[in-house]
């Protein structure tokens, strides 16, 4: 059985897809859909930068979408690759709205549209340098989860990501995240601060709850055959109210990446195949689960050792 699975922020780079780009036209005319939609030369950003532009929550999310979803319309219309046989979609965080698209559940048009709202109002959801994200390697999630419990008069954390065994990310405000890593030093547990604008996935981005359910609900979802695990709940979902429901909730809740992979494999997928920048979801599954198939796209290349 195979999964389809599109990576989030963090996996953007300055110059992802422009061979594939150069080479084919029918990317080329995606990349100037998504310039016309967004009114905005983002291709010119993801080939060119300046990286700190494209860094920015506003500019990464439909930029990564962009990416994924002009690789997948490749794999599907130029290399007639049978997507019919693919029995799970999933998305880490932005992700999960390329998910969706390929799982023709949203448009293209609305879901880069909508990526471009939603990383402005994350982004705009905490003043720039109050909030954060660190990295928490090597422990189990049930000792966080207590740590945080035991300490909530101390400061306030909160897990934004459960990525594998032995990665966590905590999101918070710089200043409780600096008590908490005092913490997790004296217990001898490395934890890394990452290079994101906002603490993502947790109740301090409430204000960007408010401004996607409104923008979620005039989204129009179509009926698909396919078959999408939410972020949230790490289980299988395709009813469109629903969905709707999920994606609003996701802004503040947990990603569930660890649960959702070992869900798809407990329903017996066997093949991961990793859509877009970078690698960091191929790796995430590794950790979970050494016996699993991993394809990672993302070059042409690639495309040539991918069998389903």
């Amino acid at each position: 059985m195979f999964s389809l699975i599109f990576p989030g922020q963090g996996s953007q780079t300055v110059g992802m897809c422009k061979d594939m780009y150069l080479k084919f036209d029918l990317i080329k005319k995606i990349f100037k859909e998504a310039d016309e939609i967004l009114n905005f030369p983002i291709t010119d950003l993801i080939f060119n930068g300046p990286k700190e532009k494209l860094d920015l929550t506003e500019n990464t999310q439909p930029s990564i979408f962009l990416v994924g979803y002009s690789i997948f319309s490749l794999l599907k219309k130029e290399y007639n690759i049978d997507f019919d046989k693919i029995n799970y979609f999933a998305g880490h965080s932005l992700g999960e709205y390329t998910a969706l698209a390929a799982a023709e559940y949203i448009n293209f048009s609305d879901a880069i549209k909508i990526l471009k709202v939603r990383g402005k109002a994350m982004q705009s959801s905490v003043k720039k340098g109050k909030g954060g994200m660190i990295a928490i390697l090597g422990s189990k999630i049930e000792d966080i989860e207590k740590l945080l419990l035991d300490n909530t008069d101390n400061y306030k954390c909160y897990i934004a990501n459960d990525n594998s065994i032995g990665q966590i990310v905590v999101s918070g405000m710089k200043e409780d995240l600096d008590k908490f890593s005092i913490d997790l030093k004296k217990k001898s547990i490395k934890n890394i601060s990452l290079a994101v604008s906002a603490p993502f996935h947790c109740k301090l981005m409430n204000k960007a709850t408010e401004i996607m359910r409104k923008e979620i609900d005039k989204l129009s979802f179509h009926d698909s055959k396919n078959k999408l695990i939410s972020n949230v709940t790490a289980d299988e979902i395709s009813d469109k109210n629903e969905l709707k429901k999920l994606l609003v909730d996701q802004i503040e809740n947990r990603v569930k990446w660890r649960e959702s992979v070992i869900n798809m494999i407990d329903k017996g997928v066997d093949h991961f195949i990793e859509i877009g920048p970078g690698k960091v979801l191929s790796g995430l599954v590794k950790r979970i689960n050494k016996n699993v198939k991993i394809n990672t796209i993302n070059n042409e290349s690639d495309i040539k050792d991918l069998d389903i």
